[in-house]
């Protein structure tokens, strides 16, 4: 099949290039795109206590050629980079490929144990609809996500500091900073692969209904087969549609934990790129994005052939076999905890919006709750329920949002895969946080430009999921009868390729949305995001951080409040309304080449 001339390889090449060239050159603009004299902050980070006199700074532009313009810079460097040479850096004047290299070392070791660490998480998370899947005792959806979703809306940031006071200084298990030793991976690694654990857990307890729903499993259950055959072959069949998020989290994992390194000290690729950006040393940075765009598209691509790998012939001759839909209508037990979450969730800002946010009380500064601060005050002595109340709408609202826009992206991308896997390998790999000083540089910083920057990157999870999707489907041998029968794409599109894309692709947007206010917290968190004294979750967690040890109900107030936020997106989510709505597709035969390749 050809695209507008263009063979399916060749369009995904071109946009990978189209969107790597588009990014480089982004970040070899940055000087000028901030409107800031690049001299001044080369100077400052050369040396902190050199005047910045006017002939001081027309040396440093003499030194980096700054007086050639943006364009002669950027091609110069794209010139040393067909020669394998990744530039000078402007500030300490050392070739940047071995910084780089051993910056994206450290990050690829800390990806590792952290990865390690979701995996398990995740397992643990999937056990119990496994089993019963195995045993033909699991209907409809399983009630994992509501979990999932509490470990995924965990802050990094703060369970980082939450894990350095904790086992780091009151007990002293773990060392707090550096990077000597395989012991200086244990809290970073918690800190990262939590959240992303409860993600890929409520990613593959989405699929595990669907592919345990499938004829074949009957089939196989009648005849005798152990229960333990029957867990593995589910979990084969189910796992492809989670591959390519476990090579966006790897990607995450490496190239997003710039608050997890800045918290612990770690010299990592994100650090470091954050470290060049503030500085606007521009080769440097130049490369560490090289190097994370090109992490970015190998895990892309290794995540594909993985699963093809899974799925083998039936992906490519259209064999591929798909459950029941199963959904459980809606009880008291299931309608219980989103209806506790959210009257919780109401009646704190409701309390909030009652109260002054600004309001700074000196004499009460740090003060316990109590009946005239419920939750107590914050280091200026302002009442923490009133800034969780006034700070809700802008967090929350900006947030919903973004992932709302993510989404139906997503899901319009999702059915163009050639045109959109390399745009998203590429999105995918850039940390929001560099995304948001470009953006920052531009815009100036502030809850706007902190938006736009994690909308830009927060759709390709959900395009590649939207994508997997649409391509099991199309690939069913079902759709095949469906066309032989004679039905327009029309139908087949609102009929069956629709609905079984957009409720698992919606019910990931949802659990995204903490993570989404996550991603807008970091960017405050680190000074890209909403500015003092704004009454924003982000901040709120990030002024508690000085004081955490002191007064932990300051932090504890809007991480809860997030946790809860997750919870109620999923478990809301989760439900089916109207009664049980059950489509049969097609039964596979006992020769599903899927299910025999999944149990051999």
């Amino acid at each position: 099949m050809r695209v507008h001339g263009r063979s399916p390889l060749g369009a995904a090449l071109f946009g990978r290039g189209v969107a790597l060239v588009t990014v480089v050159a982004c970040v070899g603009l940055l000087p000028w795109l901030s409107g800031k004299d690049p001299a001044l902050s080369v100077l400052r980070a050369r040396s902190a206590e050199q005047e910045p006199t006017p002939e001081a700074l027309a040396a440093v532009r003499d030194d980096l050629g700054l007086g050639n313009g943006p364009l002669a810079q950027l091609g110069h460097w794209l010139g040393g980079l067909t020669r394998g040479e990744l530039g000078t850096s402007w500030v300490s004047g050392t070739d940047v490929a071995p910084g780089v290299l051993s910056a994206l070392t450290v990050s690829l070791a800390l990806m590792g144990v952290s990865l390690g660490v979701a995996l398990l998480l995740a397992a643990g998370l999937c056990a119990r609809t496994v089993v019963r899947g195995a045993r033909g005792t699991l209907t409809g959806r399983t009630s994992t996500g509501a979990g999932a979703a509490m470990f995924a809306s965990v802050p990094e940031f703060l369970l980082a500091t939450v894990g350095l006071l904790l086992l780091g200084l009151w007990l002293g298990w773990l060392p707090t900073s550096g990077w000597s030793g395989p012991q200086d991976m244990v809290l970073p690694a918690l800190a990262m692969g939590v959240p992303a654990g409860g993600l890929l857990g409520r990613l593959v307890s989405d699929a595990l209904p669907g592919a345990y729903g499938e004829r074949w499993v009957e089939l196989w259950r009648a005849s005798g087969v152990s229960s333990l055959r029957i867990a593995l072959a589910g979990l084969r069949r189910a796992v492809p549609a989670v591959v390519p998020q476990l090579g966006l989290v790897a990607v995450g994992l490496t190239g997003g934990a710039v608050a997890v390194e800045t918290v612990f000290a770690i010299p990592g690729i994100g650090r470091t790129a954050l470290g060049a950006a503030k500085s606007q040393d521009v080769p440097l940075l130049q490369a560490c994005v090289l190097a994370l765009l090109a992490l970015g598209l190998a895990a892309g691509a290794l995540a594909h052939l993985v699963r093809r790998r899974l799925l083998g012939p039936s992906l490519r001759d259209a064999q591929l076999s798909l459950g029941a839909t199963q959904s459980t209508p809606a009880t008291w037990s299931s309608v219980a905890v989103p209806a506790v979450l959210g009257i919780g969730l109401l009646s704190l800002v409701v309390a909030g919006l009652l109260r002054d946010p600004y309001t700074v009380e000196t004499a009460a500064r740090l003060a316990p709750p109590s009946l005239t601060h419920p939750l107590g005050t914050d280091g200026l002595g302002r009442d923490v329920l009133a800034r969780l109340g006034h700070g809700a709408a802008s967090t929350v609202g900006m947030a919903a949002a973004v992932t709302a826009v993510s989404a139906l992206t997503g899901l319009a991308l999702g059915f163009l895969p050639v045109f959109s896997a390399g745009l998203a390998d590429v999105a995918n790999a850039l940390p929001p946080v560099i995304v948001g000083l470009l953006v920052a540089a531009a815009t100036g910083p502030g809850a706007t430009g902190a938006a736009l920057a994690v909308a830009l990157t927060a759709w390709p999870p959900l395009a590649a999921h939207a994508a997997t999707l649409v391509g099991e489907v199309r690939a069913s041998r079902f759709l095949v009868t469906q066309r032989a029968l004679g039905a327009s794409r029309g139908r087949i599109l609102t009929r069956h390729v629709l609905p079984a894309v957009v409720g698992p692709v919606t019910r990931h947007a949802a659990l995204r949305l903490p993570g989404t206010t996550l991603a807008l917290a970091s960017l405050g968190f680190l000074g890209l995001g909403a500015q003092p004294p704004a009454p924003e979750w982000g901040l709120l967690l990030d002024e508690s951080r000085a004081y955490l040890e002191r007064a932990p109900w300051a932090a504890l107030a809007p991480a809860l409040a997030l946790a809860a936020l997750a919870g109620l997106a999923v478990s809301v989510s989760s439900l089916s309304w109207g009664g049980a709505a059950v489509r049969k597709r097609h039964a596979p035969l006992p020769s599903d080449p899927v299910a025999a390749a999944a149990g051999s």
